[in-house]
């Protein structure tokens, strides 16, 4: 599982494997020395303080890591090797190809997939689509890779990936959902003034919807 002590270990274990000191490491990525400091990672009453995903992505890029290299640190410093499993993933782009999700929307693992290491999220069913480009700016850019969970309800407000039935695949902001529409947003503010990016769509019209459950940025 994602735990704050599993977390915290795989900085560790990224800063040791090159060669440098948790301040170190920090320094590397071009953030506050003591950003990874011991003392930081709880707080004086207690509670537990998480590295921010954009301090995990500076730390990625400044060492020239992969996100898979990172996550196998991770399934390592978990200290339970039982749990972790390999996700398949591949190309957003090519993900609207088709032949490569069954009729509920799972990966067809056969058909030209990747396996990534990955901690055990609770869904064995998940798997990881990898943005190319800037077509998901400014949220998700180029080199992102998208974890969805198809076992995850999906509520107002989350991030989505759904496939219509004529193979259209799309990544919106979830913003409402009946019994017969599903209403979608774009992630850019200005194709949303200009309705460019909202959708209403028939839920007949939907062959799945999963939310993104976790991003590499």
């Amino acid at each position: 599982m994602l735990t704050h002590k599993a977390i915290w270990a795989a900085i560790d274990g990224l800063a040791e494997r090159y060669g440098l000191t948790a301040s170190g490491l920090a320094r590397k990525a071009g953030l506050d020395p003591t950003t990874f400091n011991r003392s930081k990672r709880e707080a004086a009453d207690g509670r537990q303080r998480w590295p921010s995903t954009e301090s995990i992505a500076k730390v990625i890029e400044a060492t020239g890591a992969s996100i898979g290299e990172f996550m196998e640190v991770l399934v390592d410093s978990s200290g339970n090797r039982g749990a972790a499993f390999r996700i398949p993933m591949i190309g957003f782009s090519q993900a609207s190809q088709p032949g490569l999700f069954d009729d509920a929307g799972l990966p067809l693992i056969q058909n030209g997939w990747e396996r990534q290491p990955f901690p055990d999220l609770g869904d064995d069913l998940a798997y990881a689509l990898e943005v190319s480009g800037e077509s998901l700016l400014p949220i998700y850019r180029d080199g992102t890779r998208l974890v969805l969970s198809p076992r995850a309800p999906t509520r107002r407000g989350d991030r989505v990936v759904l496939r219509r039935l004529n193979g259209e695949l799309l990544c919106r902001q979830l913003l409402r959902k009946t019994l017969t529409r599903v209403e979608l947003a774009a992630f850019d503010p200005a194709q949303s003034e200009r309705n460019l990016g909202e959708r209403s769509l028939d839920v007949t019209d939907i062959a799945w919807m999963h939310r993104i459950v976790w991003a590499s940025q």
